[in-house]
């Protein structure tokens, strides 16, 4: 019997999948005015710096947000350069460990789990994810974290209560996906680290 649809992941799918080409047009575009030398100054350096952060966060969000299937792969190099990208210019890094070669649906939970984290880590800090033979771990670490109980809660508990908004969402969606991929997540917190494994 096929999976029941997820029209959340349909939705993200769809949405970045109409998005990403006219940014990678807008980002050609920029890069083209730059090279000719029409177009300099912080101004542009702003506008293609921008360009290159909103098309990160697509390509990010297309992994985590997005349609998977069982037996779809993603590459280490892949994610590496979607990491950097999103790291880039700011005051978060993430320092991602695994196989050349990952299932795709298991990436798109360490992504969502990479959003929660980013919550918490408003000031800056690093993310670590280590994925051995069996489970995965993701560390967030800070000198101070900004910690929302009730938010987190709902990882561990989906009828928790809890005030969720469209910045929060991933936080439903990371107890959906454990479901389905039939994993156990376990979140410890601290003052000033976060560790989930699954």
């Amino acid at each position: 019997m096929p999976e029941k649809p997820d029209l959340t992941a349909l939705l993200g799918s769809r949405i970045c999948h109409d998005l990403i080409s006219p940014i990678g047009a807008i980002g050609n575009g920029v890069e083209l005015l730059m090279m000719d030398g029409q177009a300099k100054g912080p101004e542009m350096a702003l506008v293609a710096d921008s360009v290159t952060h909103a098309n990160a966060r697509i390509r990010f969000f297309r992994v985590a947000f997005g349609q998977t299937s069982k037996d779809q792969r993603i590459g280490l190099s892949e994610i590496n350069a979607i990491l950097a990208d999103m790291a880039h210019g700011s005051r978060m890094a993430i320092d991602w460990q695994s196989a050349p070669d990952m299932s795709r649906r298991e990436t798109k939970l360490a992504f969502l789990c990479i959003l929660c984290m980013e919550t918490a880590l408003g000031t800056g800090g690093r993310i670590a994810v280590d994925r051995n033979e069996t489970r995965w771990t993701l560390t967030g670490s800070a000198p101070r974290l900004r910690i929302d109980p009730a938010l987190w809660e709902v990882l561990s508990n989906p009828a928790a209560e809890a005030e969720i908004g469209p910045a929060q969402v991933q936080f439903l969606l990371v107890p959906e996906e454990i479901t389905r991929q039939h994993r156990r997540l376990t979140v410890e917190l601290s003052e000033t680290e976060i560790r989930l494994t699954f």
